[in-house]
């Protein structure tokens, strides 16, 4: 039986995160298949394409990863999304869970973060 790879649409306004986060998930057999570096484009992009898994900066310009969260989870409340930041203030981090992301990256990460935030959305959520 063969395991389809869980796509991934990476979203981050610098071109150096894309790439770090890119060869972090391409390295672990996941397949990015789009990326995007605003709110904007990223709403497009996850309406498009329909990833398993977004990783969604918090600071943008044009829309701010907050308002794209929201917008994405009005799409697909489901949707698997994880932000990644640099900034981890406990507001953010609160609003974010809040408002359906389903884990928090703070900035500079190893790739052993990203994975274990990544294998986090297959376990149940504790209520």
């Amino acid at each position: 039986m063969v395991i389809p790879m869980k796509t991934v649409l990476v979203v981050d306004d610098s071109a150096f995160m894309r790439r770090t986060m890119k060869s972090i998930l391409l390295r672990n057999s996941f397949r990015v298949v789009g990326e995007a570096t605003n709110g904007v484009e990223a709403v497009a992009e996850y309406k498009k394409l329909r990833p398993d898994i977004v990783t969604l900066d918090v600071v943008m310009q044009e829309m701010d990863g907050l308002v794209t969260l929201k917008t994405i989870m009005k799409i697909a409340p489901n949707a698997n999304i994880i932000m990644v930041s640099s900034m981890g203030q406990d507001i953010i981090v609160r609003e974010s869970i809040v408002l359906g992301a389903k884990n928090f990256i703070l900035k500079p990460f190893t790739e052993e973060q990203v994975l274990r935030a990544i294998d986090k959305l297959d376990e149940s959520p504790v209520e």
